[in-house]
């Protein structure tokens, strides 16, 4: 009868149930315990919400294949890019370019070199080249060739996000120039063409002959194109530049 009721009450029943506590709830360890189960019940609700419960805990240590597939993938189309662009540089300083630089700037050999390609497979562009493709040639000169050694090293190198806007307007400029080139191959009658006396392709194999050979430079700089808009990697960048 005489002791109060806060001291007849039992251990676990005064240590839970103290005004001390501001929500009338107190642990042994002064709140902690019930601090520490408040958290991990949050915890467990927004795993479950998240899809890491207990119903997806497997699954959810499982390693996503395309997340780790994404940069070897990614890596090996950098490298085929910047394969491409550094053979790009020996091709258009030593074969292209001597239709509208001087012959005398060039050795013999890759005189030779140019007119063997040209009768054997026949291309009538390099030839006798027309106005127009020369101005396609002038553009690969004074654009193309400093932004070769650019973009290889950019893709070699890899992670170069600040390449993405240059390779977009590159290959752009270039599949444009190729259409009128790959048409003339494909259509063309050269037997009526004035005034042209070198050999050109007759048959419909010469032509897709002549086609294939040009045709990497069309198809490559679409890829680079579908990749520097669809590659997460480098669209990432951009879209922290505009916020």
């Amino acid at each position: 009868m005489g002791a109060p009721f806060g001291e007849c009450r039992p251990l676990s029943t005064r240590l839970l149930f103290s005004p001390a506590n501001g929500s009338g709830l107190r642990s042994p360890r002064g709140g902690e315990a019930v601090t520490e189960a408040r958290v991990s019940g949050k915890a467990r609700g927004s795993g479950k919400a998240r899809g890491f419960g207990p119903s997806s805990h497997i699954s959810g240590n499982r390693p996503n294949r395309q997340t780790m597939g994404a940069p070897a993938t990614r890596r090996c189309v950098e490298w085929l890019l910047g394969l491409y662009f550094l053979s790009h540089i020996p091709i258009t300083l030593f074969m292209d370019l001597q239709a509208v630089l001087p012959r005398e700037l060039y050795p013999v050999e890759f005189r030779n070199l140019l007119k063997w390609y040209a009768k054997e497979f026949k291309d009538p562009l390099l030839q006798e080249p027309p106005a127009w493709f020369k101005s396609f040639l002038f553009c690969e000169l004074v654009f193309q060739l400093p932004f070769f050694p650019i973009a290889t090293y950019a893709f070699l190198k890899g992670s170069c996000k600040w390449i993405r806007t240059p390779a977009i307007i590159y290959s752009v400029h270039t599949m444009t120039t190729l259409i009128p080139i790959l048409s003339t191959f494909l259509f063309e009658d050269f037997s009526k063409a004035s005034g042209f006396k070198g050999q050109r392709p007759e048959t419909l194999h010469e032509r897709l002959t002549l086609v294939s050979v040009y045709a990497p430079y069309l198809v490559i700089p679409f890829v680079l194109l579908i990749f520097m808009l669809r590659s997460p990697y480098y669209k990432y960048e951009e879209k922290r530049k505009k916020k």
